[in-house]
């Protein structure tokens, strides 16, 4: 039997600001990620969240972005590689702090946003990156953006790495996610989300906006929590691939 990651991005609310539906999407994933109070999320929001996710036996993850809460970490800013390092063991550090209060471990950092496709693309931001995780612990994972820059440095530098694959995003053909105002960009059609986590799961492919088949290497198949179809995307994931005899589990 095949063993998918199934990852969320969560933990997104701020204040009186609610976004996503937490508490309905963690039974039905393996592993989330928090976010850290840079681009959403607050102290209360990380406890919440990390309680949610060890009540259902799911493995904690750091989601550190850019300092950027207006523009929700999505908007590019020039940063130093010190700067890299210091953004991921700052953030990842609240959230493992909650979690060790909760009688639980960091698992995992994702980056969110921008600092996510900066680190994908950039060889220094990369190393940065991969040194702040091994830093961390031997036991943290990195997820990386599948074959880009930084999974290929995390794997030269032999810390655990997962390739992640993304189920409500559309490709462009060199495997980088396409930019979200274009046509394609999200995914919105459940059919087509179900389709496209097939055939990154058991094909090791993803069909690019143009139709170009791009190889993938799927270890954690991610769905954002911040989008209205996540909860019903992840029971038709979790259908097809029980189906299939896929299992749903974190390493």
């Amino acid at each position: 039997m095949r063993t998918i990651d199934l990852n969320c991005d969560m933990g997104e609310s701020y204040g009186a600001w609610r976004m996503g539906a937490d508490a309905e999407i963690m039974p039905l994933i393996s592993s989330a990620n928090i976010a850290c109070g840079f681009h959403g999320g607050d102290p209360a929001t990380i406890r919440k969240t990390v309680r949610l996710a060890v009540d259902h036996g799911v493995a904690i993850g750091a989601h550190p972005s850019l300092p950027d809460l207006q523009g929700f970490g999505r908007r590019a800013m020039r940063i130093s590689p010190q700067d890299m390092y210091d953004l991921i063991v700052y953030q990842a550090g609240a959230v493992e702090a909650f979690a060790r209060a909760a009688g639980a471990k960091l698992h995992h950092v994702k980056c969110h946003g921008a600092l996510y496709n900066m680190a994908a693309n950039d060889e220094v931001l990369s190393e940065a990156m991969v040194r702040a995780v091994k830093d961390l612990g031997s036991s943290v994972f990195l997820y990386a953006l599948s074959r880009s820059k930084n999974f290929e440095i995390a794997k030269k530098q032999k810390i655990a790495v997962l390739g992640e694959v993304f189920a409500d995003r559309g490709y462009s053909d060199d495997g980088t996610l396409a930019p979200r105002d274009r046509p394609g960009g999200m995914i919105e059609d459940e059919a087509q989300s179900v389709k496209q986590a097939l055939g990154m799961v058991e094909g090791g492919f993803v069909t690019s906006l143009s139709g170009k088949r791009v190889p993938v290497a799927a270890d954690t198949l991610c769905l954002h929590g911040d989008q209205p179809g996540a909860v019903p995307f992840a029971r038709a994931i979790r259908q097809a691939f029980t189906e299939r005899e896929i299992e749903i589990a974190a390493p």
